[in-house]
C-alpha cells in the first residue's frame, strides 16, 4: 500500500491529472465557441453549415463522405480558433517577458562555451577574451 501510495501521490502524477481535468474544460470551451459563433457565422456566408447529408454511391454502396467533411471542417476551425485565441497572444507575452531578461553570459569565441560578460578569461579553454562593457 505505501507503494501505491507514494505513486498517486508523486507531483508528476497530479500534474498530469490537472493537465487531463483543465484540458476537458478547456475542449469544452473550444467546442462551444466553434459550435456556437464560428459554424453559424460560416453557414451564414456559405449557407450550409453541415455535410453529413452529403453521399455518393458506387456499386450500390453508399460513401458518407459528408461526416468527415465536417470532421475536418470542424478540426481545422478549432486548430484555426486554439491558434489565433491562444498560441499566437501567448508567444507575444512570453516574447515580451524575454525581453525584459537581461543578458549576462555570452559566448567564447574560441571554444564557444558560455561565459560570464565581464570575463577576460574564458574558464574552459583559458583564452583571453576582452570583456564586455555594459
Amino acid at each position: 500500500m505505501k507503494g501505491f501510495r507514494s505513486f498517486i501521490t508523486r507531483g508528476n502524477l497530479i500534474e498530469l491529472a490537472v493537465a487531463v481535468v483543465i484540458g476537458t474544460a478547456f475542449t469544452a470551451v473550444v467546442t462551444a465557441i466553434v459550435g456556437d459563433l464560428i459554424t453559424p457565422l460560416i453557414a451564414a456566408i456559405g449557407g450550409k453549415p453541415n455535410f453529413a447529408s452529403l453521399t455518393f454511391t458506387v456499386n450500390h454502396s453508399r460513401f458518407l463522405y459528408g461526416a468527415f467533411l465536417n470532421a475536418a471542417v470542424s478540426f481545422l476551425i478549432i486548430a484555426a480558433v486554439v491558434y489565433f485565441l491562444i498560441v499566437s497572444p501567448m508567444a507575444k507575452i512570453m516574447a515580451r517577458m524575454a525581453r525584459a531578461v537581461e543578458v549576462t553570459t555570452r559566448d567564447c569565441p574560441e571554444c564557444l562555451s558560455s561565459i560570464p560578460l565581464a570575463a577576460t578569461r574564458c574558464m574552459y579553454c583559458t583564452v583571453q577574451v576582452r570583456p564586455v562593457a555594459r
